[in-house]
C-alpha cells in the first residue's frame, strides 16, 4: 500500500495487520483521483467517512487538498490512520474524527467538496452516509459524494436530488460518483 502521486509519491504506508481493514487498491484509488482531478485544487475539503488505514485521505492530501478528514471507529483503524499521516508528516492537513459515522459527519466543522464512502460492503452503510451527509448539511456546493462497492452492488441513478454522474467497474470494484445535477442538467430532464 503507497501513495500513489503528489507530495508524497511512492510513500509506502503502514498495511493492516488483519482483514477487518481492506484498504482501496493501488489501482481504484488511481482511477478514483483520476476522476476527481478537474474537482480538486489547494481549497478542497475532502472528508474518507471510512477511512481504515487512511490510504485514500493521504493522496488526497498528496494532490493538494486544503484538508482531509479521516472518520472511523475500529481502534486499530484509528491507531494505523494516526500511524500513517505521522508517517507522511501530514498532521498540519489531517484530522482524525473517532466514532460512528453519522457522528463524525455531523461533527464536522466545514463543509466538504468530497466525501468518500467505502463502508464494509456487506454491511449496507452507502446510502445511510450518503443520508447523514445531506442531513447534516455537509456536501459543498458543487461538491461530490464518492461511493466504492461491491461491482454487483447496482446503486440508484437518483438518491435524494443527487446524480450518479459515473459509475465504473474495476476488477471486484465498483465506483459511483454522485453530485446535484446543475440547473442545465436538471432543465434537459
Amino acid at each position: 500500500m503507497r501513495v500513489i502521486a503528489g507530495e508524497f509519491r511512492g510513500r509506502r504506508l503502514i498495511s493492516p495487520d488483519n482483514y477487518d481493514i481492506r484498504p482501496t487498491s493501488d489501482k481504484v484509488k488511481e482511477a478514483v483521483f483520476s476522476m476527481l482531478y478537474p474537482y480538486m485544487d489547494c481549497e478542497t475539503v475532502f472528508v474518507d467517512v471510512f477511512s481504515g488505514s487512511g490510504g485514500m485521505g493521504l493522496e488526497a492530501i498528496s494532490r493538494g487538498v486544503k484538508r482531509a478528514y479521516f472518520s472511523d471507529q475500529g481502534k486499530d483503524a484509528l491507531r494505523l490512520i494516526k500511524d500513517n499521516i505521522k508517517l507522511c508528516r501530514a498532521d498540519s492537513r489531517g484530522v482524525i474524527l473517532a466514532g460512528d459515522f453519522r457522528s463524525n459527519i455531523s461533527r464536522l466543522p466545514e463543509k466538504a467538496d468530497i466525501f468518500f464512502v467505502d463502508p464494509p460492503y456487506a454491511d449496507g452503510y452507502i446510502l445511510p452516509a450518503v443520508d447523514a451527509i445531506l442531513d447534516a448539511d455537509k456536501l459543498a456546493e458543487g461538491g461530490l459524494i464518492v461511493c466504492e462497492h461491491d461491482k454487483h452492488e447496482r446503486l440508484p441513478e437518483d438518491y435524494r436530488g443527487l446524480r450518479a454522474v459515473k459509475d465504473k467497474r474495476y476488477g471486484k470494484t465498483g465506483i459511483t460518483i454522485y453530485a446535484v445535477p446543475s440547473e442545465e442538467a436538471q432543465e434537459e430532464v
